[in-house]
């Protein structure tokens, strides 16, 4: 997410030969024989904090248990979409098989990967889409869709702050694509099922838990009347949750969001935050694999309503998008159940 932050037409052909270069054409790329093995490069919106750390674990479990899956598992160290071109770069000239990317911005990364599937590589996202006209992109992994994850975190909301509530929304990036699409539904939910709910602005954090800190301080101290604080990232709700703690508003203020269970396991212990709302990373790393793994294969294309995904199933896959499933709530009564 970071966040959360928090996932496709078929690949262009490229022959590759013993010794000889790799033509590109204009048509779908040809699948790498079922079973053989192949190089995943899969890339995280940043490395190094909580949400992703989980993602890539479940990757690595994925990538283990099919055994001819070579993953490579890297990104940025911070939120910013100029260096995943970068690094996007380098795998096209390795042509790995499949590149699986979580989009810091779905407009700038477009024509890199548009480059990866003139190369013939395989291109899905998760976590958080690309311009999928423009990046060319075949499938999205995605974690839940938008639309749930919206209207879920404001029946929170209003379920702790009442129907009546202020609230301010406090997000990684204005255009984390992601982000957007649950705001979206977010005020969609709220003018449809709660009219007297206020939103009464949205900042930006930058995947910056300080700048999450400082901001939702901010607007505390600038409009008294807020009563609700939504932070949409695994950094953007901590830096909230801290900055409600720190104003001894637990309690008075109400903080949701989108973060992970060790991320917000002392809030929730000490009663500043109800409620935490996301899937299971580990799941959405693990499914990003077997997903890889399916279109490699062929078994995974246009027109595919399902595919099979090893301890977690069957998922559906709907247009272009493989549905990892609904979010989840972690409260006190089982927050200390999962360790991601």
């Amino acid at each position: 997410m970071k966040r959360l932050w928090l996932l496709v037409p078929v690949a262009l052909v490229a022959v590759q030969m013993a010794g000889c270069g790799r033509s590109t054409t204009t048509s779908q790329p040809s699948s790498r024989a079922t079973g053989r093995t192949i190089t995943v490069a899969m890339m995280p919106k940043l490395k190094g904090i909580d949400y992703f750390n989980a993602c890539e674990k479940g990757a690595r479990e994925a990538a283990a248990q099919l055994g001819n899956v070579n993953l490579i598992y890297d990104g940025p160290l911070e939120g910013k979409v100029d260096k995943q071109i970068e690094m996007i770069d380098g795998w096209i000239t390795k042509h790995v098989d499949v590149i699986a990317v979580a989009c810091n911005d779905p407009v700038a990364i477009a024509p890199v990967l548009k480059r990866a599937r003139e190369a013939g590589i395989h291109v899905i996202t998760w976590d958080a889409d690309a311009d999928a006209r423009k990046a060319d992109r075949e499938f999205f992994v995605n974690q839940a869709s938008p639309e749930a994850i919206g209207n879920e975190l404001i029946d929170v909301m209003a379920e702790e702050a009442g129907p009546n509530a202020r609230v301010l929304i406090v997000t990684s990036s204005l255009t984390a694509p992601n982000q957007n699409e649950w705001i979206k539904y977010m005020k969609a939910r709220q003018a449809a099922k709660y009219p007297r709910m206020t939103i009464v602005d949205i900042k930006p954090s930058e995947e910056d838990q300080q700048l999450a800190l400082r901001v939702t301080q901010d607007m505390l101290k600038s409009d008294p009347s807020i009563n609700g604080v939504i932070g949409l990232s695994s950094v953007a709700f901590p830096g909230a949750a801290e900055a409600v703690r720190q104003a001894h508003l637990s309690g008075k203020v109400v903080v949701t969001g989108l973060s992970t269970p060790s991320s917000m396991r002392t809030y929730v212990k000490d009663g500043t935050v109800k409620t935490v709302v996301l899937w299971n990373p580990l799941d959405l790393g693990y499914l990003t694999i077997y997903a890889a793994r399916a279109l490699a294969d062929g078994t995974l294309k246009p027109g595919s309503t399902s595919i099979s995904a090893g301890r977690l199933g069957t998922k559906v896959v709907k247009g272009d998008q493989v549905l990892l499933g609904p979010p989840m709530r972690f409260t006190k009564a089982n927050i200390d159940q999962y360790n991601f």
